[in-house]
């Protein structure tokens, strides 16, 4: 069963809640205080079903919002997430303020779809009923003709110029006192609203919250238009700001049980884990652990011609679904946006909020507080601080592509050698992870390392500079068989650690670097030797294989040495890394075969006595106490043998 939202909009006392009520037999008007005073404060729900033309039900959910200019900010909590519009106006007043307000609105919220219904036709003759017809039709027309034409491309969402609600969209004439017109009004719904286009039920879930409160038996009760994606019972869900989780524990459906909803519907959930006290209207629920809040959103913006020019800083009242806060606008390359233009800006939220590119906003002003303009997202996650910004403009421009590919390559070279990730990409966009998969996947200039995704050029130049830091490193440590993995990823800290691995093992199998225990090399690039470091080496290796266990302090050795103290030590570490030399303790180095020896003397010992102690070894081995203890404790580290006591089993 297709689902759509629709709204009402127009001046107050126009017939709006009538209208809804004569369609539905619901009446929308919730409140008290609507009911005493006759007028519609908040907004209210009602729905409907309707069979289409080939016999498939049509759902209707209806938000019927209020006309009088003071709850305007309660309208806008009710429009942003329809998909058609009746405007409402009363053939008896014509156009007044809050119709041309309204209409504005809907225009900026880019509302494709909509019927002008022109209510209380009983009260006026059909030569006035005529008159008010022309004048309705001219209004659209002039307003459509009006609307502010774009600087430059509308970064891949509908924009202001694009035709809308107007021409292409009927007027219909009724009266809900008498019922006249109500039949063919839904006949037309049932038409305009065929053509909606079905939103995205495989989209990731999105519910801005518009009502809470508590039923009794059942507890929290949140509600609103499903935007996107679909909930189902017992999911687990985040709500927008603070982090909260929550769990749904029931799901309705236009005031019936399911166990899912689509989006598109009018939807409440039972949660658990969060009190009446702890949400409020404004608030976004979303899968736990997948988008967050931003205080800063990147946006094109929009003014309408007739309000007046917005200079840079300005402070704005900004609406976007069901939240409401104030901005600042620091426009991009302007000091002030003129009636009719169109410009880049950052918005500065007070309040953070979950908004993803493409979603659109209205903006009102400051003081008085009227309708000026809105606009579309285009980043919800601008850098704080940007090193250019003209390129970082032209950025916000890429976003323009057309293609999913076309954009995720714009994050991704943006995103230089750190990268973006999966679940960044996600946040970002909105997209599902398949969907980035594919679009990666289909364009050469994106190189996926595990969930890591980087620019081909960005990861060009990575491993550029990264051969050109072994080499350095090379030239200035000749006597140094590599750099450690530790301070080569501490030269490449920007780039992502999966992203680095990766690429480090490109690099092996490419054949580009080469590794020896802990350290990178450049391929064929080892320890280079001057004449007089190789004489210094072989004097010194030879100075302990001649020693047997009986070896010289190595301060002693490289006493004697041509090369300077620094270059000795960096011998003597070479000789250990290669373990021709072996370090037994702090003071005690002996050569490999010495030791190996020694391994072969003890199994030849096992043969005669499983045992030995000090004594015994000293006997065996011809070195005193200073040489015995430090062997013996070595071959116990060496599981040659083990201490028992005062004694040593043989293993």
């Amino acid at each position: 069963m297709k689902s759509v939202v629709v709204g009402t909009a127009g001046h107050i006392d126009h017939g709006k809640t009538a209208l809804v009520k004569a369609l539905t037999g619901i009446d929308a008007d919730r409140l008290e205080e609507e009911k005493r005073r006759g007028i519609t404060i908040d907004i209210g729900f009602a729905n409907l079903e309707l069979p289409m033309p080939d016999g498939e039900t049509l759902r209707l959910g209806f938000v019927d919002v209020p006309g009088h200019e003071r709850f305007v900010r309660n309208m806008l909590a009710g429009v942003g997430g329809i998909d058609l519009v009746l405007l409402v106006i009363a053939a008896d007043e014509s156009i007044k303020p809050q119709t041309r307000e309204h209409f504005d609105i809907c225009r900026l919220l880019s509302v494709r779809r909509g019927i002008t219904v022109l209510t209380k036709s009983d009260a006026v003759d059909l030569e006035t009923l005529a008159v008010v017809r022309a004048e309705v039709e001219d209004f659209l027309r002039q307003s459509l003709l009006g609307q502010p034409s774009l600087g430059q491309p509308s970064l891949g969402q509908p924009s202001l110029a694009q035709p809308s609600l107007g021409h292409s969209n009927p007027i219909v004439a009724v009266s809900s006192l008498t019922g006249a017109g109500i039949d063919e009004l839904k006949r037309e719904l049932a038409r305009v609203a065929g053509e909606v286009p079905a939103r995205d039920s495989t989209a990731i879930a999105r519910l801005p919250i518009d009502r809470v409160f508590t039923m009794k038996g059942f507890g929290t009760v949140v509600t609103g238009t499903l935007i996107s994606g679909a909930i189902h019972k017992e999911d687990e869900l985040e709500v927008f700001p603070g982090g909260r989780r929550v769990r749904v524990r029931g799901v309705q459906v236009h005031g019936k049980s399911a166990e899912q909803a689509f989006a598109g519907q009018r939807t409440a959930l039972n949660l658990a884990g969060a009190t009446t006290e702890e949400l409020a209207r404004g608030m976004m629920l979303a899968p736990a652990s997948t988008f967050f809040s931003s205080s800063r959103l990147d946006v094109e913006l929009s003014l309408l011609p007739s309000a007046k020019a917005l200079r840079d800083r300005a402070r704005v009242h900004f609406h976007s679904y069901t939240s409401e806060t104030i901005a600042t606008v620091a426009l991009y390359g302007k000091k002030q946006v003129g009636p009719g233009e169109t410009a880049l800006a950052q918005l500065r939220l007070s309040e953070p909020t979950l908004l993803l590119p493409g979603d659109r906003f209205i903006m009102r002003q400051f003081s008085p507080v009227i309708t000026i303009g809105g606009g579309v997202v285009v980043e919800n996650a601008p850098p704080r601080r940007m090193k250019n910004t003209a390129d970082y403009a032209r950025f916000l421009v890429a976003l323009s592509e057309e293609s999913r590919a076309g954009r995720l390559r714009a994050r991704v070279t943006a995103s230089g050698a750190q990268g973006l990730s999966l679940a960044q990409a996600v946040a970002r966009t909105g997209w599902r992870p398949q969907q980035i998969s594919s679009a990666a996947s289909g364009d050469p200039e994106i190189v996926r390392m595990g969930d890591i995704f980087i620019a081909k050029p960005a990861l060009d130049l990575v491993r550029k500079d990264l051969v050109s830091a072994l080499d350095a490193f090379h030239k200035r440590n000749a006597l140094v068989a590599g750099m450690s993995k530790e301070e080569l990823r501490g030269r490449f800290s920007e780039v992502a650690p999966e992203a680095f691995a990766s690429l480090i093992d490109g690099m092996l199998q490419a054949k580009k670097i080469e590794l020896a225990g802990e350290l990178v090399r450049l391929a064929g690039r080892g320890v280079v030797l001057k004449d007089e470091e190789a004489e210094s080496k072989k004097i010194i290796e030879a100075a302990f294989a001649n020693a047997g266990l009986k070896v010289p302090a190595l301060k002693d050795v490289l006493a004697g040495l041509k090369v300077d103290k620094v270059r000795a030590q960096k011998i003597v570490t070479l000789l250990l890394r290669d373990k021709v030399l072996v370090k037994i303790s702090e003071d005690l180095v002996f050569h490999r075969d010495a030791l190996l020896d020694l391994r072969k003397r003890m199994a030849a010992e096992k043969a005669k006595s499983p045992k030995l102690d000090v004594a015994r070894f000293k006997d065996l081995t011809g070195v005193t106490r200073k040489y015995a203890i430090p062997l013996l404790e070595y071959l116990d580290r060496e599981h040659v043998t083990r201490r028992m006591g005062d004694e040593r089993v043989i293993l």
